[in-house]
């Protein structure tokens, strides 16, 4: 097999491979562009559903408690995430891989075991269920991807920088504060953003703990069981889509100009 031949190959097999995962959702897009009720039928331009999205209190709400939920979690794993990766960056080599298993556990178990543990331990604790149990869920299973996103910067800087700033007088705190973060700041923003997606996008979870609280995932299981496929429906998937791919795109420009920046500097 000729170069030729086995490059066309492989770029058909990518073409395909991208428009089985894209063309359902540039077909959602386009129909979430008429007023028609069911979907694959174009009855002429309208911004109806985008009207109705917009003026529907219920989505409105159940969209603020997602971005709530979001922002809160992705705030705290971010916190948490790199004060862990930290620690575990300074660890000795078995301890340090030890430490590391530990949080990939979460990322690689089941989300529906990782649900019914939750709403098992915040009953035993008589927690209950609805925005603390929610808040807590969404930070513990983010938290290893802001660990996964700051450990490659921290493999990146000097690792005397820590123990430069206690010999000049710095406390630990201090030290980590005003010396390590900024090194590690694109890490932490890279692991807010994807904290925040998977939070956003989370609804195994958060229907096992959920007491009431109405996130964007859950009106839209609800809504679908309850009403079969609402047009508004696709207008706001396509928001939440456009919305999600703005803020990849961003983060890789941004991403992008810094190591430039940085290449440059050098």
């Amino acid at each position: 097999m000729n170069k030729t031949v086995k490059s066309v190959l492989i770029w058909a097999f990518v073409g395909v491979m991208l428009a089985f995962m894209y063309l359902p959702i540039i077909i959602l897009i386009v129909f979430s562009f008429t007023d028609a009720k069911a979907l694959g039928v174009w009855s002429g331009f309208s911004m109806e559903l985008y009207v109705n999205l917009f003026t529907d209190s219920q989505i409105l709400s159940a969209l603020g408690n997602s971005m709530i939920l979001a922002a809160s979690s992705a705030t705290l794993a971010t916190i948490l995430g790199t004060t862990a990766a930290v620690g575990i960056f300074y660890l000795r080599k078995w301890k340090k891989a030890s430490a590391e298993f530990i949080a990939n556990i979460t990322m690689e178990n089941a989300e529906i075991v990782t649900g019914v543990a939750f709403m098992m331990f915040f009953l035993a604790i008589n927690l209950g269920y609805g925005w603390p149990a929610l808040i807590i869920a969404h930070t513990m299973i983010t938290v290893p991807y802001v660990i996964l996103s700051v450990t490659p910067r921290l493999n990146q800087i000097n690792p005397n920088l820590y123990e430069a700033g206690l010999d000049l007088g710095a406390s630990p705190v201090r030290s980590l504060v005003t010396v390590v973060i900024p090194q590690l700041l694109p890490g932490m923003i890279s692991g807010f953003i994807m904290a925040f997606t998977l939070s956003l996008d989370d609804f195994i979870i958060s229907k096992f703990i959920n007491g009431g609280v109405e996130t964007i995932p859950i009106y839209l299981y609800n809504a679908l069981a309850k009403r079969g496929a609402d047009p508004t429906l696709r207008a706001l998937s396509s928001v939440l889509f456009i919305a999600v791919l703005t803020v990849l795109i961003v983060m890789n420009v941004v991403s992008a100009k810094r190591k430039n920046n940085a290449a440059k500097a050098v």
